[in-house]
């Protein structure tokens, strides 16, 4: 059957998004989710959702990985997936929708290119030897480093993934270096299993961990460059909890079309 999609990119991290509302595609299967997401052989994502109804929220977002698997909350792909709702005329300038890590508010601009999402909030942050692990929405892992312009990310992110400690069920791997006005982010994501141009549950984490490490209590505002972009993470921080959380950047419609699936 032909399928109605849009193609979005927020920062670079790109999504194929389906509206499943009146006909939605029941029992999908994996292959079929990665040949659409593959870049040679299908439309090319980094992940795919479908917009559903839900009978609490506006809406609901089911978010699959590149590889075709039912994945843990995205960041950007939410702020894209409101765009699309926006688009789809569901809601005007806010929203409050359900995604697998439960409800989401979030806001749009006027123009509809500006999202800011609402995170889940983050207590817990473990320590694996130099680095921070934390979840939000997905599980990260967060190390500082030099030198991340000429990093080989896909290398160190992919031996990190698959070591003993992760490999059974994945992490994403962020390294950040900090510069005087930003914090510069390059991420390895499970599910992708490649470096992407932006990780939005990625970044949040990366911030938390900075603050974490910088003592920066209070609220809190981090602007981030990532190879798609900029995003900016805003939320506050008392020493143990990080609440209020936003994800905020762009999100933009590149075309649609339809695809025989």
């Amino acid at each position: 059957m032909n399928i109605k999609f849009y193609k979005y990119q927020g920062a670079g991290n790109d999504f194929v998004l389906i509206d499943g509302r009146e006909n939605p595609i029941k029992n999908i299967d994996t292959k079929a989710v990665a040949q659409l997401c593959d870049r040679r052989f299908g439309i090319g994502a980094d992940g795919l959702m479908f917009l559903t109804n839900s009978k609490d929220y506006d809406f609901e977002m089911i978010y699959h990985n590149a590889d075709g698997k039912v994945g843990s909350m995205c960041g950007n792909g939410g702020r894209c997936i409101v765009a699309f709702a926006k688009h789809l005329g569901i809601f005007d300038t806010e929203t409050n929708f359900l995604a697998v890590d439960g409800p989401h508010y979030a806001k749009i601009s006027a123009e509809g290119n500006w999202v800011e999402l609402q995170m889940i909030d983050v207590a817990a942050i473990n320590l694996d030897k130099d680095a921070f692990v934390l979840n939000t929405g997905s599980p990260h892992y967060v190390k500082e480093v030099t030198g991340l312009e000429n990093m080989d990310v896909y290398t160190e992110g992919y031996n990190i993934r698959n070591n003993e400690t992760y490999k059974t069920d994945g992490i994403n791997v962020n390294f950040v270096e900090k510069k005087p006005d930003h914090l510069f982010v390059r991420t390895f994501e499970r599910g992708v299993e490649d470096e992407t141009y932006a990780c939005g549950t990625g970044v949040t984490a990366v911030a938390m961990a900075m603050a974490k490490r910088q003592h920066q209590i209070g609220q809190v505002v981090t602007p981030v460059t990532v190879l798609g972009g900029n995003l900016e993470i805003n939320f506050s921080y008392d020493g143990e909890k990080f609440t209020d959380v936003f994800l905020c950047g762009p999100a933009e419609k590149v075309f649609e079309g339809e695809i025989n699936l």
